[in-house]
């Protein structure tokens, strides 16, 4: 894990001009350690974890997924994923399309046809469309992997289902909230609405979330 990113500090002081809910909720949660955007800079590991989560409930991904990393030998990364068979992943709790996704993103990272090096080099557009380009990846999965990977500051997942309920709440609109108050809301957090995002999903989960 990584310490929260330098922009974080600046982000609240900016936010909390902006918007009086995102003000409180920043004051609501002062604890540096609970800043979301802390991150483990695997991407294999966190794409793996997004393709495995995919369609169940937290729980349940979370028991896969502990199969899966045991599977590995506690050392998720390409070569071992490689080396087991689709009989062991099935094991683990995986069906065939998560099967798929996770042997060929082992495979392109191995032959280098995804390099991850070059999201870098992206804006947030261009690294959405590159990593949404992978097998079991779709564009919610890729702004995840922005926002705790590469802690990108401005990523606004309208896809989120926990962010769409967060606003809901907070601002005291039904859901889903109208389209037009998303964007107003985006448009007013810029260019920090990743740091909005995770106050939004402080305000309905009480653990802090790690990706």
């Amino acid at each position: 894990m990584t310490k929260k990113p330098k922009y974080w500090d600046n982000a609240k002081k900016y936010l909390s001009k902006k918007d009086d809910v995102i003000s409180n909720l920043i004051k609501s949660y002062k604890s540096p350690s609970e800043t979301i955007l802390t991150s483990r800079k695997n991407i294999f590991f966190s794409l793996c974890k997004s393709i495995v989560g995919q369609q169940i409930s937290v729980t349940a991904a979370n028991s896969v997924f502990l199969k899966f990393k045991k599977r590995c030998r506690n050392k998720i990364n390409p070569k071992n994923v490689s080396k087991l068979s689709i009989y062991q992943l099935r094991k683990c709790g995986l069906s065939r399309q998560k099967i798929s996704g996770i042997k060929n993103l082992a495979k392109q990272m191995i032959d280098k046809s995804f390099n991850p090096r070059l999201i870098v080099k992206m804006n947030d557009e261009d690294a959405i469309e590159y990593l949404s380009s992978l097998k079991q990846i779709g564009r919610w999965s890729a702004e995840m992997i922005l926002l705790f990977t590469y802690n990108r500051p401005n990523i606004w997942p309208v896809q989120d289902i926990g962010l769409l309920r967060a606003i809901s709440k907070n601002y005291n609109k039904k859901y889903l909230p109208p389209e037009k108050f998303v964007e107003i809301l985006r448009k007013r957090f810029s260019p920090y609405c990743s740091v909005a995002t995770w106050y939004l999903w402080r305000s309905i989960d009480p653990e802090p979330i790690q990706y």
